[in-house]
């Protein structure tokens, strides 16, 4: 996993892995199954050319199957807010590159929460009613505001993992805000 932090309130590196601690410890994914590791790279917003820097040292190091994210460093227009890269993009690339034979290359599904179902599942356009996109703004402002997300979300142990998180993030926040007069 490639992991970067992008916003003020991002969840830092040692929560996440406590996160993936507490999926595996519920048995969300099978611990056998399971190599948890970090790939210490930055995020260059290289578009494709980084998308094929990640798939090529994923296979230098010994790596068969590379599942390829939605979007390639998913950089914005500065004027327009338009993505760059199409979603799809990093997997068209992927699939035209040199020197990937041996690489099963898997594009990324989008997942969401069904509400039919109460449990994160693939996005299926038909029944977009049926789905809930939750961003991570949007889980970390329900963390922030002490609402539980929707049950079959997360792992409950991994989510008490984030609320921990953000009620220290958000005290800290509100000391700094007071020791510099923000706050009245």
């Amino acid at each position: 996993m490639n992991i970067c932090n992008f916003q003020e309130d991002d969840v830092p590196l040692d929560v996440r892995m406590k996160q993936y601690d507490a999926v595996l410890a519920e048995g969300v994914l099978k611990s056998e199954w399971t190599i948890l590791a970090i790939f210490p790279s930055p995020m260059l917003y290289a578009g494709p050319t980084e998308v094929q820097w990640h798939a090529r040292a994923r296979l230098a190091a010994g790596v068969s199957t590379y599942i390829v994210g939605r979007d390639p460093a998913g950089i914005q227009h500065p004027d327009t807010g338009d993505y760059l890269y199409d979603p799809t993009h990093g997997s068209k690339v992927l699939s035209m590159a040199p020197g990937l034979p041996n690489l099963d290359v898997v594009p990324f599904r989008v997942a969401a929460y069904d509400k039919t179902k109460s449990k994160m599942a693939f996005f299926d356009p038909s029944r977009s009613d049926d789905f809930m996109f939750i961003s991570g703004t949007k889980m970390r402002s329900y963390a922030r505001d002490g609402i539980e997300p929707p049950e079959g979300f997360m792992a409950p142990k991994a989510w008490k993992v984030i609320i921990e998180f953000v009620n220290i993030f958000c005290l800290s926040y509100r000391v700094f805000l007071k020791s510099q007069d923000y706050l009245f």
